[in-house]
C-alpha cells in the first residue's frame, strides 16, 4: 500500500490540513480527485485512529453534513429496529470492516465507527466505507452515497455514473426535510 505525494498534496488541499496515517487511496472520484482515503489503525505518534475509511473530498463530506442535518441517520437506525434483515447486513459489514482493519494493526477494540453494528452515528464514515468497498459491501453506506449522488447532483464527479440510484434502493428523497440542508446547485 502506498500513496503518492500528489495524491498526499491533494488530500491535504481537501482537508485544510496534513493527513495523518494514509496508506492508500481507497476510492477516487470519476473526475480524478480523491474521495476516500484508507487510514492506519494507528498514527504515526501511537494514538488510535479507529476509522479505517476516511471521507476527504469535500463535495462528498458536505453532502454527507446535508444528510445527516435532513434526519437520514434517525431514519437508517429506525429501520435497522425494525428490519431484521437489515440489521443483519449491517453486522456483516461491521465484523469485515474489524477484519480488514485489524489485518492491518489489531487495535483490541471492537468499535468500528460510525455506530456499527447497533445505530447509524455517521454518515460520513458510512459513505467512505460503501465508496471504498463498493455498493454490495453495507446496504445503509450505498443508500447514503445514492442520496448524496442525487441531491447534491454529484453523479458522474464525485460519485460513480453507475452507482445504484435511490429508485432502485427504493429512496424517496421527498421523505426528507432538506430545508435546512440544501445543496448548492451546480
Amino acid at each position: 500500500m502506498s500513496v503518492s505525494a500528489t495524491d498526499l498534496q491533494a488530500v491535504e488541499q481537501q482537508l485544510g490540513r496534513t493527513p495523518r496515517g494514509v496508506l492508500e487511496i481507497a476510492y477516487r472520484c470519476p473526475d480524478g480527485a480523491p474521495g476516500v482515503v484508507k487510514t492506519a489503525p494507528r498514527l504515526e505518534d501511537g494514538t488510535p485512529f479507529p476509522t479505517l475509511f476516511y471521507l476527504t473530498d469535500p463535495r462528498l463530506t458536505a453532502e454527507a453534513s446535508r444528510l445527516e442535518v435532513a434526519q437520514v441517520m434517525k431514519w437508517m437506525t429506525k429501520r435497522l429496529e425494525q428490519d431484521e434483515a437489515l440489521a443483519e447486513d449491517y453486522r456483516q459489514a461491521h465484523e469485515a470492516y474489524l477484519a480488514e482493519r485489524n489485518a492491518i494493526e489489531d487495535l483490541g477494540t471492537d468499535f468500528s465507527g460510525g455506530g456499527m453494528p447497533e445505530r447509524v452515528k455517521c454518515l460520513h464514515v458510512l459513505m467512505a466505507y460503501a465508496l471504498a468497498k463498493g455498493p454490495e459491501h453495507v446496504r445503509l453506506g450505498t443508500e447514503a452515497v445514492a442520496m448524496a449522488a442525487e441531491h447534491a447532483d454529484l453523479r458522474g464527479t464525485a460519485i460513480a455514473q453507475d452507482w445504484p440510484s435511490c429508485a432502485d434502493l427504493g429512496i424517496d428523497l421527498e421523505e426528507f426535510d432538506f430545508s435546512h440542508a440544501e445543496a448548492p446547485k451546480a
